[in-house]
């Protein structure tokens, strides 16, 4: 895909995201990875619902900037995800209401492993989600998080990053969009649900999904614990 369709399609996913509430103020970022080998990124300081596809920011495949605005100072987040997830193509980074208001809860935390952070609530959320793990709190753009990134192993295509949000990679860029809306919406049920004992997926139900579909970020033997 060309760098001017691209360009285009950042901007249009970007402003849908921020209209539907999913990422306020100029909070969030998007990069995506161009045929050439670098990548196009968001801008910092600036609101996903108002991106002018002339400034993007883009980079070369070692991250140095090349032309358009400063990139957003998350760079080293994308950096990891995109190095450990040889598939990822794209990566969006919100800081979404319900998703990161499940970080702040006591039984949601970082745990060894890979312990998913949400149990199996709903099939789609498996199928588009995995597993997402669950990292400790690092400031926003603090390097630290590259590390914490990569010793996941690229075993999750979703992370939430504790008291700030979700960062979602995908093999295009709709798919991550996609995938980060799904996320949104578990931690939604999540919360509406909480304390009611709801039904989520049984293990039977979890190898039958995995074994149709082929979903390779889903860790059943690491299941969400409360």
């Amino acid at each position: 895909m060309s760098d001017s369709r691209l360009r285009e399609d950042i901007c249009t996913f970007a402003r849908s995201l921020f209209e539907r509430g999913l990422t306020p103020g100029s909070s969030g970022n998007i990069s995506v990875r161009t045929e050439a080998g670098g990548w196009l990124v968001t801008p910092t300081n600036a609101s996903l619902g108002f991106l002018d596809p002339a400034r993007l920011s883009r980079l070369d495949a070692q991250g140095r900037l090349l032309d358009g605005d400063k990139p957003t100072k998350e760079i080293p987040l994308h950096a990891a995800l995109y190095d450990s997830r040889a598939s990822a193509r794209a990566i969006v980074h919100l800081h979404s209401t319900h998703a990161v208001a499940i970080t702040l809860l006591p039984e949601i935390e970082p745990k060894v492993g890979h312990v998913a952070a949400l149990p199996p609530m709903t099939p789609y959320f498996l199928m588009k989600c995995g597993s997402p793990a669950l990292l400790p709190y690092y400031r926003p753009g603090d390097p630290a998080v590259a590390d914490a990134i990569r010793g996941l192993a690229g075993r999750h295509s979703a992370v939430l990053l504790a008291n700030h949000g979700p960062v979602v990679c995908g093999d295009t860029l709709e798919a991550a969009v996609f995938a980060t809306e799904e996320l949104e919406e578990t931690a939604r049920l999540y919360l509406l649900l909480r304390g009611l004992n709801p039904r989520c997926l049984s293990p039977a139900q979890v190898q039958d999904l995995i074994a149709t579909f082929g979903l390779q970020d889903v860790h059943p033997e690491h299941s969400h614990e409360d």
